[in-house]
Parts: C-alpha cells; structure tokens; sequence
C-alpha cells in the first residue's frame, strides 16, 4: 500500500514540493525550521518532538502564503515562469513538514500527536483551499492555460499547466464564493473526521488481548507460541488483532471457540457502540462526500474520485469488478466444499454444525497440508526476515545494478533501520527506511511512504527522496529471527516496489510527479511476481539455522500450491472493493445503518458465501475512510490486470531478470504524471493489457470455446 495520509490533492498536483536543501535557519529551538545538519538530509529524529509541530505547520503556512502573495503581486501577464513555476515550488517547507507529520502519525503516534492532528489538519484544509480557491491566482493560472498551445511550451510544461488548472477545478476554483464557503467548510470537516476515524482503530486494535495458558495454545507450532510468549511468565500467551498475532491463531488452533473469540473481535473493531465506534463518522463522512460530489458536478463521489483515474468511469470498474467477482465467488464454493468436508468429519458429534467464516483459515490449512503436503511451519524456516530482505535487494541488484548500503542516521525507532540506495553508476539514489514489526504506536498492514519526496530544486537539482517501508511481522523471539509467512515475503515484495517506484522518480516538476490512482499498485504487484521464483528463491531462501537452500522438493509444492484458495483471497478482495465502489456511488444521502448496508451489498445483491468477510468491513476500512483510496480499492485488482500483463513481458523474453526489459519498465516507472498512465503503458507494452494474465495467475481463466471470441482487454 502506498501510504499517504490525510491527502490533500492540491498537494499531489500544485504544491508538491520539498527541498530541505533551500530551507534557512529560522529557530534554533525548532529543529523542523532549521536545515537539516543530518547525513542525506534525513530528519533529525533524535531532535523532532510532538510540541514541536503545531509552531512548524503555523509558520510554514505563513511562509507559504507569502510565496503565494508574491506570484499575485506580479503586475507582468501571468506566464509559465513567473505563475506556473514559481506555484510549483511554493510551499516546499509546509509540504516536507507536511511529509514528515504524517509518516509519523502512522509509525509512531500517541496522545500527543493525535491532539496535533485533531488540531492542525483542519487548518491544512482550510489553507489549502484558500489558495486554490483564490480567484486571482486561479485567473493567472487560466490565462496560462488558455494560450498553453499557442506559446513555445514543451509537452510536460503544458502537461503540468493542464494538471494544475483541471486540480483547481476540481477543487472549486469555478463554485461561487458561498459554495467555496461551503466546501471549505466540508473538507475541514472530512479532515478531522479522517483523523478521529483512524485513531478510534487504532483504540480498538490495541485494546483487544486474548490471554491463554500454556495448555491453551500446546496445539500451536513452535513459532507461533514463541511470539505470544509474555516475559517472564511461562504460564501466559498473548494473542492480538495485529494480524501477524491474529492469523497464525486463527490458522492452527484447533479451540474453535478461542478462533470464534478473535476472529468476531477483529471484525467488530469500531463497530462497538463504545466511544471508539466509528459508524456515526462513517456516516457523517458520506453526507459531506456526497454534498462535496454534487458541489462539484458530480452525481457521486465514486464519480468525482474515478474520473480522474485511469477507469474514467465507476461503470468501468463495476465492469471488472463483477465479472471476476463471479468467477471468484463460484471457486470459493469449490474451495468451500472441500473444506467442509473435513469440518464435519471434525465435528460428527456436533448437532447442525455449520462452517463459519473463522473456520476458513483453519481449514484451508488443512487441505493444503492434505493436497500439497505444505505447510507454514515447512516455508517459514527458509523465510527469515533478514534474508528476505536480501532477496529483494538480489532482485533490484538483478533487474536494475542497485546496491544497497547500510548507513548510520538518525532513527525515529530503535527497530528500524536505513540503506543508502546507490544507482548502477555508483550514483546516490536515495535512502530506503526499514520498520517491520508491530507496536502500539503504529498503524495496521504494510505501506511504503516518504519523508521526502523526489524532485528538482529551483536550478534543476535533483533532490533524492528519503523512503520508508513500514510493515507489522512477528518480532523475533530468543535466538529464533523473524521468520514470514508466504504472504509476508510477498508483502515485502509489494512494499519494495512502491519504494522503487520513488527511487526511480525522475520528472522536472513536482506536479508531474503522482500518477493515477489506480496505476499505483502496478510498481509493487508486479515485484511480486519475483518472490517465489525458483532462480531467485535460490539467493535468499535459506534455512535459518543450517544455512541450507531452500530445496527443489519445497520450491515444487510451493510453485503446485501457488493457485490454492485464490477463490476465496479473490472474493475477500473484491467484496470490499464493491461495498467501497457502492457506498460512494450513492448520489443521495440518507442514514444509514452501515452494517446493513454491507450485507445487502454482499450477501443479497451478490450472492456471496457467507463463509466469508470482506478484508475489510466498513466500520475499519481505513483505507477508504483514513487514506487515499476511497473508492479507489478497486486500484489493486485494476493494477494487478496491469502487472500480471507486464511481467508476462520479461516472461515472454525467456528471461524473467530480462535487463532490456527492467529497462523499459524503469522508464515507464520513472516518468511519473508526465503523460496519462495508460498511455505510458502502451509505450512500456506496445499493446493494449490483457486480462488473460491475470485470471491464469488466480486460477479464474476458462479456456474458450474453439471459434469463440472472448475479449480479455
């Protein structure tokens, strides 16, 4: 997941700038507002406190609205130069606190921080409307604008005067003053309810704790105990609803009532009726979505939201949606049956007993140890984390010349970790954070973000991002290291490419830099289909203890398993991507009951098997109501059409590490906003994409009938 946190798009398309290089010395005692005296320029986070925060956003704002005052004092025709560039490059200090901010309320957030969110992001909304609203500064951006094609501008200068003018549109720089009023009024609201939404998860994950003696969990592997172990008391396991505690629970514990206990208490996360329940916000946040929408001239906020992404149209994604969402569901039963036939030979003596959604993990592992004769305990050993983390530096090493240095620099945990990532001439590149296990502090899942983004200074200078993969595996435990689940390694993987994706950055203006929405996951979903190669595998899979390589025996069964319950991780997927698609198709607002809504959604309209959840209900869907993907979780499955089409690439060169390849694929990777993502994926393919692909790698393809035509675009 490409995390960015409380996104403001006027920060994506106009003001996305941060060149701590240009900053000059303003307070000794705030060191946000001084140069940052750091090896790459990394935050001092030895220095940065919570207090310090609300003072640096204030005057950053301040600053930034001075930058803005002089683009307006210029009595000379607005121009490229003197409207365009110089609103590029403003705000570059608020954007890098900015940046900073919001890593931290992901990785490390407590009381303190929460209180500076709940305070300042009302004020970040509001002063970014003011600006964007300002009908000055819109009226020197459309006088650009409109001669964009009639003066000697090259094609990205005029990409970025059209990315801009359109961002201002959308952003009501067209409303008249009393509806600017009221969107301001809505975006200051949608921003603290974001904040209130993902600090209430964070609440409810954290209060939970299943408690359990020795007996209780002598059925668990080794492994799994090991990481529940409380110190000092060989009597007592804890069990979470961070999901590296709570998924290997669910998978191996035989006490059906234990797995009901955990499993009903991560769905139910702010679903509660307690001070942490997030249904009202839920609701609060669509009423002013939709008033939002309609303010804009949109029917619906999914209409608002997609149009600008590479689908253009909800239609479009339905169309994708539904269709494998079929095909998904109907192997889920297949999966379901198989299942259940082990379920009842466990519970003959058990009257009208009935497979639930918390018997899936379980079971399924089951069956795989059954089909494949595999299972986690027989993977893990091979998969510790360090090793990984190798792997994927083999892989860019592979595809790319990348290095991977360790450095010493300032750390904003004790667990985490930092590289300096040098290009294959040596070059720096940039510098790649790794934070990897779980903690009170920290949000749920795996994400990839920034604490500086890449760009060019006011000289063209390059400026090298500072990246950061934050993920929540099990913690290592005595003199056994972290060892991850297939999933995990794939989870690294993922991560790795969306850091990739901002090394690889290289676009002449800040606006250019993001990309659509639902083009973000191709960087990372295609990095996983490297994981579980053999050739690969090979370099990093290594017995932790004996430092024997993985076997061709093992690698076999994981390659013949690599199909196994995909109806089911299909169908998961897809059910929240549908209920985040109908929530925010809604064009007219009423109350509602939230989990009602789901249901009817799923179980009703749908069909789908009630032994399973969407991955995420509503009430802790932060995704969509915490982050930048409302009605954008769609993007996964959107990209994963993208990303199984362009691996298929190097596959179809005989050469998965295909160095021309990796080539044409860093090019498409690099180029940012500076054409229309689609368009750049014709470029790297020179075709179309293909569904084909994608429903092989998932076990959904049904070969056509001879002379049957199936258009698989």
């Amino acid at each position: 997941m490409k995390r960015i946190l409380f996104v403001l798009s006027l920060i994506m398309v106009v003001l996305n700038t941060t060149n701590c290089s240009e900053q000059t010395t303003i307070s000794k005692d705030n060191p946000l507002l001084t140069s940052f005296d750091t090896p790459y320029g990394v935050p001092p986070f030895d220095l940065i406190k919570a207090e310090h925060y609300e003072p640096a956003f204030k005057y950053a704002m301040s600053l930034h609205n001075e930058e803005v005052e002089a683009i307006l004092a210029n009595k000379e025709e607005a121009t490229f130069e003197n409207t365009i560039f110089e609103l590029d490059h403003s705000g570059s200090l608020l954007t890098n606190i900015y940046e900073i901010f919001g890593m931290m309320c992901a990785a490390m957030n407590n009381d303190e921080m929460q209180k500076v969110q709940e305070k300042i992001m009302p004020l970040l909304a509001a002063h970014y409307d003011a600006i964007l609203m300002n009908d000055k500064l819109f009226k020197r951006i459309k006088v650009v604008y409109d001669k964009r094609n009639s003066t000697d501008l090259n094609a990205e200068q005029i990409r970025l005067v059209e990315k801009m003018y359109k961002s201002a549109v959308r952003q009501g720089a067209l409303l008249d003053n009393e509806q600017k009023e009221r969107l301001q009024k809505i975006n200051e609201e949608l921003s603290l309810l974001t904040v209130k939404f993902d600090n209430n998860l964070l609440a409810e994950t954290n209060d939970f704790k299943l408690e359990l003696s020795a007996k209780e969990v002598s059925d668990l592997p080794k492994s799994v105990r090991d990481g529940a172990k409380v110190d000092g008391d060989h009597n007592k396991y804890v069990f979470t609803l961070h999901k590296p505690s709570l998924i290997p629970f669910i998978t191996y514990s035989s006490n059906r009532e234990l797995r009901e206990k955990i499993y009903k208490a991560y769905l139910n996360r702010c679903s509660n009726d307690n001070e942490h329940d997030n249904k009202q916000i839920i609701n609060d946040m669509m009423r002013l979505r939709i008033e939002k929408a309609k303010l804009l001239g949109h029917n619906s906020y999914s209409e608002y939201i997609i149009s600008e992404q590479m689908a253009a149209t909800p239609q479009a994604v339905y169309a994708l949606l539904e269709d494998i969402f079929t095909s998904a569901n109907n192997k889920a039963k297949e999966e379901l049956e198989e299942m259940n036939k082990l379920f009842q030979r466990d519970n003959r003596n058990v009257e009208n007993a009935k497979f639930e959604s918390w018997d899936w993990w379980y079971y399924a592992e089951k069956v795989r140890k059954q089909k494949y004769n595999l299972n986690e305990e027989m993977t893990a050993p091979y998969f510790a984390l360090d090793n990984v983390r190798q792997g994927v530096f083999n892989l860019a090493n592979r595809l790319y010349g990348l290095t991977f240095r360790p450095i010493v620099v300032p750390q904003y945990h004790n667990e985490a970790s930092a590289y300096e990532v040098l290009d294959n001439d040596g070059s720096h590149l940039g510098v790649l954070y790794f934070d990897f296990h779980p903690r009170a502090s920290k949000s749920q899942g795996a994400w990839c973000g920034y604490f500086r983004r890449p760009s060019y200074d006011r000289s063209g200078k390059r400026i090298a991002p500072i990246v950061s993969i934050v993920c929540n595996f099990t913690r290592p435990s005595g003199d056994t290291p972290a060892l991850l689940s297939i999933d995990e390694v794939t989870t690294l993987f993922h991560e790795f490419g969306h850091a990739l994706h901002f090394l690889f950055s290289d676009v002449p203006y800040n606006g250019l830099l993001d990309v659509e929405g639902d083009f973000v996951e191709l960087p990372s979903q295609i990095m996983e289909n490297w994981a579980l190669e053999p050739e690969l595998l090979k370099t990093y899979a290594v017995h932790y203890r004996n430092n024997s390589v993985i076997t061709k025996g093992l690698i076999d069964k994981i390659a013949r398993s690599a199909q196994f319950n995909q109806g089911f991780a299909t169908t998961e997927l897809l059910a929240a991507a549908l209920v985040d698609l109908d929530i925010h198709n809604l064009t007219e607002y009423k109350e509602m009951d939230v989990e009602s809504f789901e249901y009817n959604a799923l179980y009703e309209k749908r069909k789908m098997i009630s032994e399973i959840e969407p991955r995420y209900r509503l009430p802790y869907f932060a995704h969509i109501f915490a982050s930048s993907y409302s009605s954008g979780y769609y993007f996964y499955m959107w990209a994963e059409v993208l990303d199984k089409d362009a691996y298929a690439a190097f596959v179809e060169t005989g050469d998965i590490f295909n160095r021309r390849t990796a080539q044409a694929l860093r090019k498409l990777l690099s180029s940012g906003g500076k054409k229309d993502g689609m368009t750049l994926y014709r470029e790297f393919r020179g075709a179309e994409p293909s569904r084909e692909p994608l429903l092989k790698a998932r076990g959904l393809w049904t070969k056509p009938a001879e002379n049957e035509i199936v258009e698989t675009k």
